[in-house]
Formats: C-alpha cells, structure tokens, sequence
C-alpha cells in the first residue's frame, strides 16, 4: 500500500487508486441501502478485486433489499496513530449466480466470520469511489 500522503491539511483527498489500496487493506465495511426513505446500515466483511466489493450474505432483509434496489453505498476506515482514512464507494449491487464466480470470489479469500449460511454472494460495482485522509491532532 502506498504511503499516506504528507500534508499540512487536516483533510487530503486520496486519489482514486490510494482509496482502492485503503478499502483492499480492510475486511469489515459498511452496506448502506436505501428502503422507502429509510437507510439501512449493516456490516460485512469482504474482499476488494478488480475495483469491485464482494461479499457474501444469508436470506433475510439484505439481500431482499438489493434484489428490489440495487443502488448502494460502502464504506470502511480506519484509525492510527496521528492518521486517520475513510473510503466511500458508491455503486450497484447483484447477486451472483453462478458456482464459478462463488469459486473465483472464495479464492480470493471470503469467508464468513459469523458461523451462519451465507450462501449468496454480492458484487458492487462502483460507480464513484472517495477516500479521505485525516491528519488528526496530536495531545
């Protein structure tokens, strides 16, 4: 992963391959759907590959929420010492159907960390990725 990068702002926009090296550096993100006019919230653990968001979930309210709209936002973060980065990607969601696609997004190294069936894989396209780094005060 590339350095941050060094400024005296205490905001720096990360270019788009930065934000990407940041949100494949992680394993639990946020999936943020819209429902009616209600957001809704849920963390996931994932895997970054070729600019897409894989993850993987059970049958419930989630993945009925994709199936109806398919619109969504993801995001994760993360906190050291003096620095600080948020990336938000914004996109579309599917449902992958196939055994080779479950195979190809296995590979690269999902697994659920919650020991329940999680047997319908969830791609996101991204359609505008934005990283944010945050040079945080010392004291």
């Amino acid at each position: 992963m590339s350095d941050f990068p060094k400024s005296d702002q205490p905001v720096v926009r990360l270019s788009d391959e930065q934000a990407w090296e940041r949100l494949a550096s992680e394993k639990v993100g946020r999936l943020v759907t819209v429902v009616g006019e209600r957001p809704e919230i849920y963390p996931v653990n994932y895997v970054v590959s070729d600019g897409k968001v894989y993850f993987r979930t059970g049958e419930g309210s989630k993945l009925s929420e994709l199936t109806v709209h398919s619109t969504v936002a993801f995001q994760t973060d993360h906190i050291h010492e003096d620095t600080a980065w948020s990336v938000v990607v914004h996109g579309s969601a599917r449902v992958l159907r196939s055994f080779d696609d479950a195979a190809r997004i296995d590979a690269l190294g999902l697994t659920p960390w919650v020991p329940t069936p999680k047997f319908n894989y969830v791609e996101i396209t991204a359609t505008e990725i934005t990283g944010l780094q945050y040079n945080l005060i010392k004291g």
